[in-house]
């Protein structure tokens, strides 16, 4: 982390978490990343970054398959939350 630059845009890869706790998605990865590691690394990033932006990508919806729905939707507002909580946000620093 300290080797990249202040500013940076997030992008999660949900192939890259493992199956058991996302199975909807085109390329399952056996042994990826889990929930609450990807959780530490997040909030890491948040405070210690300007995070510009991030994005969720690869969610293959499963109609018989709903929790990977929730755990992507769950990703996103916990993203949108640690963006809130700590970083610096002045509506001041808006153009009206």
């Amino acid at each position: 982390i300290g080797q990249m630059t202040p500013n940076v845009f997030i992008t999660i890869d949900l192939d890259a978490f493992d199956p058991s706790i996302m199975p909807s998605t085109g390329t399952p990865e056996p042994g990826g990343l889990f929930w609450y590691e990807t959780l530490e690394f997040l909030k890491m990033m948040f405070k210690k970054k300007n995070v510009v932006g991030f994005d969720i990508v690869e969610l293959c919806p499963n109609k018989d398959e709903k929790s990977s729905d929730f755990l992507a939707a769950k990703l996103y507002y916990k993203m949108l939350s640690y963006k809130f909580k700590y970083q610096n946000y002045n509506e001041e620093d808006e153009d009206e």
